[in-house]
């Protein structure tokens, strides 16, 4: 088709020598979606032929230019070509006017058809030859004509339709071998979101569901939905480290490959900080790790992690380290996943860091779809042998903790971390919830994040109620604070 992503939704592409509906809003990408389809053909030898009604010359070529094309060797057929070849024809005639002019409309285009003999065919659009015809009756009469007239013609076509009407034209879906619909909507605040979803094409095993798109330089790209069960692939099973001695302790060992971690706990604890720890640990194996972050600039990250003692700008300059800032107004959830798929496949990532999940949440354009989305992300990371840590900031510091959205049913592995006060000061702990690929400590820690780096204590055994915030110490260490502040 020569719209990048479009032949993995199709399982290889439209078959040949079909006549195909290509539907959607006005600004929604049928016209360069079907230039594309043309100069996909040029580009294997086949000749293109756009037949237009709704749009000039000039206003196609003002189209190409914008993606940087030239439609030079496409040939084009425009309204005014037509009227050219009405003009002066008067005979009087039995029949309604309409149906006369949109006889002859037809007759004028099949006769270019004859005479170009294209591969590909393109007309643009239905809604004229609808309000041409004027009555369903004799439009879906001229459709049947046109299909019967490419018919062993080893020609494919493209009939672009507007939707202009309104309600969806089933009879002319009926008809075409394939219905191809692009969808557009716009959200309170960023771009808008455009979409393909396949209704239907006879005898070819596609991908269904909604699959996002963006029109850039260059023409429409398509991210295919990603399905977690086509992706496997073999890995060695073992613990990664991270280099903290009681970190590993408390984690069992380290994070295992394959397996989707969660840092969560309120803002400043350090979660961020421990996925940077990690992600240097891997740079340091020689392993590749992508961070796509929400919340905070690249540059922001780069010299909070250096100031903590641990430099990643030899990394980042390598590429073993890529840190992406995502603007969540300005990419569509496909796109996202898109592009993690993508550097996990080609450049053979070994570990993902996602900062934050809220980040990620407000990328969405409707909340229910996150957790099927993120499922499917995460069900691949895992295939692939890839550790992905997921950063999910918590709202309140002390206390109860309340989050956008409970994703730890999604986590292989749920690192907590909190705020507690002791002895007049305000202090961190971290513990490990769960771990599902192995055992691990089940004990509460005090955690320290400064310009040292990261360190943790032993176990708190003197202490209860940590969690909540406002710990006590055990009988013999809080009657001796009590004498104390007597």
């Amino acid at each position: 088709m020569g719209v990048t992503g479009l032949d993995d939704v199709l399982g290889g592409g439209l078959p040949r020598n079909r006549l195909y509906l290509l539907q959607g809003d006005p600004g929604v990408g049928k016209t360069t979606l079907a230039l594309q389809f043309l100069r996909e053909g040029q580009r294997l030898g086949e000749t293109g032929l756009y037949i237009t009604l709704s749009e000039t010359k000039e206003e196609l070529e003002s189209v190409a230019e914008s993606h940087g094309w030239k439609l030079k060797g496409i040939r084009l057929f425009e309204l005014s070509s037509i009227e050219e070849k009405l003009r002066g024809e008067t005979e009087s005639t039995f029949f309604h006017p309409s149906e006369v002019a949109l006889s002859r409309t037809t007759k004028a285009f099949l006769d270019e058809v004859e005479r170009v003999k294209p591969g590909r065919v393109v007309f643009d659009s239905l809604s004229e030859m609808r309000m041409l015809a004027e009555t369903p009756l004799r439009y879906r009469r001229q459709i049947l004509q046109l299909k019967q007239f490419f018919s062993g013609r080893k020609c494919t076509v493209l009939l672009l339709d507007d939707c202009s009407s309104g309600a969806r034209d089933l009879q002319i879906e009926s008809i075409a071998h394939g219905v191809l619909t692009l969808h557009r909507s716009s959200p309170e605040y960023g771009i808008a979101r455009r979409q393909l979803n396949i209704q239907k094409i006879r005898g070819v095993k596609y991908r269904e569901g909604n699959h996002d798109l963006i029109i850039e330089r260059g023409g429409l790209v398509i991210f295919p939905r990603l399905v977690a069960a086509e992706h496997h692939a073999a890995f060695k099973r073992e613990s990664f480290a991270s280099g903290i001695t009681e970190l590993d302790a408390l984690l069992g060992g380290g994070l295992d490959r394959g397996t989707s971690n969660m840092f969560m706990g309120p803002p400043g604890t350090g979660k961020s900080t421990l996925a940077i720890k990690f992600g240097l640990a891997s740079a340091e194996r020689g392993e590749r790790v992508s961070f796509y972050i929400f919340d905070e600039t690249k540059a922001t990250l780069m010299a909070r992690a250096k100031k903590l003692g641990m430099d990643i700008q030899p990394h980042v300059k390598s590429g073993l380290i890529q840190v992406n800032q995502i603007d969540p107004a300005e990419i569509s959830p496909g796109e996202l996943v898109h592009r993690i798929r993508r550097t996990v496949a080609e450049e053979k990532t070994r570990m993902i860091v996602i900062d934050s999940i809220n980040g990620y949440l407000n990328a969405m354009p409707e909340e229910r779809y996150l957790n099927l989305q993120l499922h499917e992300l995460l069900a691949f990371l895992n295939q692939q042998g890839v550790i992905t840590m997921m950063i999910l900031a918590q709202q309140g510091l002390i206390g109860t903790m309340q989050s956008a959205v409970d994703l730890t049913y999604l986590a292989d592995t749920v690192l907590l971390l909190r705020y507690f006060e002791a002895l007049g000061a305000l202090k961190q702990a971290i513990s490990v919830v769960k771990k599902r690929s192995g055992d691990h400590e089940r004990t509460i820690r005090e955690i320290q994040v400064s310009e040292g780096g990261i360190r943790l204590g032993k176990p708190l055994t003197d202490m209860q109620g940590v969690l909540t915030g406002v710990p006590t110490f055990h009988d013999g260490k809080q009657k001796l604070i009590d004498e104390i502040l007597k």
